[in-house]
């Protein structure tokens, strides 16, 4: 969370004039003062912040429409204040990006940050000669003003942010005392509530949560200290299970009244703890040992009672992930029942046949008539602990039985749930390749019935995610199936996932040489390109952007007509895939074939410097790699089409001072590229 201050801006009297400089100031205010989402969390002092920072802008405005010399120290001050406003973007976006329960755990710290900010203003608006410059009274008036205030600010807390974190630490210790078996009783209501305040209200927002804590636990890993990976694994638990039980108590109080051990509002973890029952073998929605589990259209187990009896009440979705549920049929879990009777059998814990209700079925399980289509994204979370993986290497067994010697009709269930078991997790991965499914994958790929084919390929996908898989599946002959399904696959997710597995496998470099000598290969996937989906064309795009980084293979990219297709994609909203087409062009910038494709494009140049000004800092990296390299080409056509569009200086030295490392090593380079080019001509187009 912490914000690195980027380099000052250096000031060069042949790059960067007033103008220049004031240009930079406008767009880069105007991009703190436009943005649309403030953060829940520190949201005063971003509020305030942006305030200043428009006050700002309304002065570097009238300076730069006075057109007048100013005064070195004026340009000092205009300097650090530029240095400033960048730090503020930073700080802001790092608030929006960043994970809402850290911020509010880290309160005091960020709001320290926002300070020294502030400070850093005041002290750069001590030099600023105000007498000197030619500004209107009311301009003049706001910036003494707004020196004077920030001169004397004072470190802001939020105190609601205080006691929100105060609520939030205590949850925390009763969720501590119920992992560590003692009697302890966690207010989901309350903890709701909490939740709610700093911005988490649905499912998604759970899990974009869970995603930024892991993120944030990666980074701090090698710098936080053991204490802070904890804390941050610590809320990563809470929002976990806050998710799977506060939707539940929401969403199904039905299913709640029907369970006897339910006493009021909270749960209690205190007698279900007392058994010391493995999370594995616990119904998520009783929090009950499992008697008859069953695996929903999700893909997570339930209790075979609670699920039903959740489903008869006219729920149509997964209780723990809130998604719905394409098709309602309850899947037995053999081989989790049968860990299960074990494990009451060494704990002495008995096991009641009776409770395994058929009775309980939801009708639409015991009319075969109805058909639903399978679940497009399904997931699995199957513990690794020991037990869970032995259930895993029987089912896997157990389907892969299936998928050889089934019918048309087992084959398409068995490798639905292969699917399913192989979403998630290496060791699932790895379990399932062991008992020897890949070969018979390789063969459905070919099969006439779409499910079948598309849960094959997709399947073949979630697998070859476990590096040694790669290697059997390659082995196995998979790759021309795999080219077949991506160029004539039955169904679209079929083909999309086809040229997902193309750009997994080629991960190995070798695997690079052997998929781009298949004739159809490359072409297929700008096909995908041209017509797939939004995920198709991503799909695409990445495996080219893999294939592509093989010399030989750049070449057939561009002889099979992709660089036009790159190009239309650059401004294509609804395709979303900017980033993407410009890194596979950025490739083939380094093949003859390549750059002459690209340089009969009248319409890249405007399209780049656009990108270089509003791109993502991906993009924009990708952006100068083009143009740079068009100009190194000798193109002195390039050089003065930038030199004449008024955008492209402003965004190049704004690149050079507040990009990436090697987006301002390249826009310096192009900067003095162009410094050349202009020293040769008759005119000074800086002027």
């Amino acid at each position: 969370m912490d914000v690195t201050l980027p380099p000052p801006l250096m000031i060069s009297q042949g790059f960067l004039p007033t103008d220049s400089l004031l240009e930079s100031l406008i767009q880069i205010s105007n991009e703190v003062t436009t943005m649309e989402k403030i953060p829940i969390t520190q949201s005063k002092n971003v509020s305030t912040t942006i305030r200043r920072i428009k006050l700002l802008s309304s002065l570097f405005e009238e300076i730069q429409e006075t057109n007048t010399q100013l005064p070195p120290s004026s340009i000092l001050c205009l300097t650090e204040l530029y240095s400033v406003i960048r730090r503020v973007k930073s700080l802001i976006q790092a608030c929006q990006q960043g994970s809402c329960l850290w911020n509010l755990v880290r309160a005091e710290s960020i709001s320290n940050q926002f300070h020294v900010i502030v400070k850093e203003m005041s002290r750069a608006l001590d030099i600023l000669p105000l007498s000197l410059l030619k500004i209107g009274a009311d301009t003049r008036e706001q910036v003494e003003l707004l020196h004077r205030q920030v001169k004397r600010v004072d470190l802001m807390i939020d105190s609601k942010e205080v006691q929100r974190r105060e609520e939030l630490l205590q949850v925390m210790m009763a969720s501590t005392k119920s992992k560590s078996r003692s009697k302890a009783v966690i207010d989901f209501e309350k903890l709701k509530v909490i939740m709610t305040r700093i911005g988490l209200k649905t499912p998604f927002d759970y899990e974009e949560e869970i995603s930024k804590l892991e993120a944030e636990a990666e980074k701090q890993a090698g710098t936080g200290g053991l204490i802070v990976v904890s804390n941050i694994n610590n809320l990563i638990s809470l929002v976990s299970l806050s998710k799977s039980i506060v939707f539940s108590k929401q969403d199904h109080a039905i299913a709640q009244e029907e369970d006897k051990n339910s006493q009021s509002r909270r749960y209690s973890f205190s007698q279900s703890m007392v058994i010391n029952i493995p999370d594995e073998y616990r119904c998520p929605i009783s929090l009950d040992l499992m008697r008859d589990p069953v695996i929903v259209a999700s893909g997570h187990t339930y209790d075979r009672v609670s699920i039903a009896q959740w489903i008869n009440s006219g729920h149509h979705t997964c209780p723990k992930s809130g998604k719905r549920l394409i098709h309602m049929a309850l899947i037995p879990n053999y081989a989790l029942k049968s860990l299960i009777h074990q494990y009451c059998d060494e704990n002495n814990l008995p096991v009641d046949e009776n409770n395994l209700a058929t009775s309980s079925t939801p009708s639409f399980e015991k009319n075969p008539s109805v058909k639903r289509k399978l679940p497009e994204k399904a997931i699995d979370h199957i513990s690794a602990t020991k037990s869970a993986m032995d259930a895993v290497k029987m089912t896997a067994e157990f389907l892969v039985g299936k998928l050889a010697m089934g019918s048309v009709d087992i084959q398409r269930q068995a490798a639905y749930e292969l699917r399913l078991l192989a979403k998630t997790g290496m060791d699932n991965r790895r379990l399932i390749s062991e008992a020897g499914a890949i070969p018979f994958l390789v063969t459905l790929l070919s099969s006439h019935d779409p499910r079948i084919q598309e849960h094959a390929v997709t399947t073949l996908l979630n697998l070859s995610i476990f590096e040694n898989n790669k290697v059997l599946i390659v082995a196995a002959g998979a790759i021309d199936s795999i080219v077949d399904v991506l160029g004539s696959g039955k169904t679209m997710e079929a083909r999309e996932n086809a040229a997902a597995a193309i750009f997994s496998l080629s991960l190995i470099d070798d695997y690079k040489v052997v998929i781009g000598s298949r004739p159809k290969a490359i072409p297929y996937l700008i096909g995908l390109l041209k017509d797939g989906t939004t995920t198709g064309k991503r799909d695409a795009a990445t495996a080219l952007i893999n294939l592509a980084v093989y010399s030989v293979n750049k070449v057939n990219v561009v002889v099979s007509g992709a660089i036009p297709v790159l190009i239309d994609l650059l401004t294509d909203d609804k395709a979303g895939i900017t980033d993407d087409a410009l890194a596979v062009l950025s490739l083939l910038l380094g093949c003859c074939e390549g750059r002459e494709e690209i340089r009969k494009s009248k319409v890249l140049v405007p399209i780049l410097i656009d990108l270089l000004r509003f791109g993502s800092p991906k993009g924009k990296e990708n952006s100068i790699t083009l143009l740079l390299g068009l100009c190194k080409d000798g193109d002195d056509e390039v050089a003065r089409r930038l030199l004449m569009n008024p955008r492209s200086i402003p965004s190049l030295q704004s690149l050079a001072a507040d990009g990436s490392m090697k987006a301002q090593r390249k826009a310096d380079a192009l900067l003095r590229l162009l410094n050349r080019c202009c020293s040769q001509s008759y005119r000074n187009p800086f002027e």
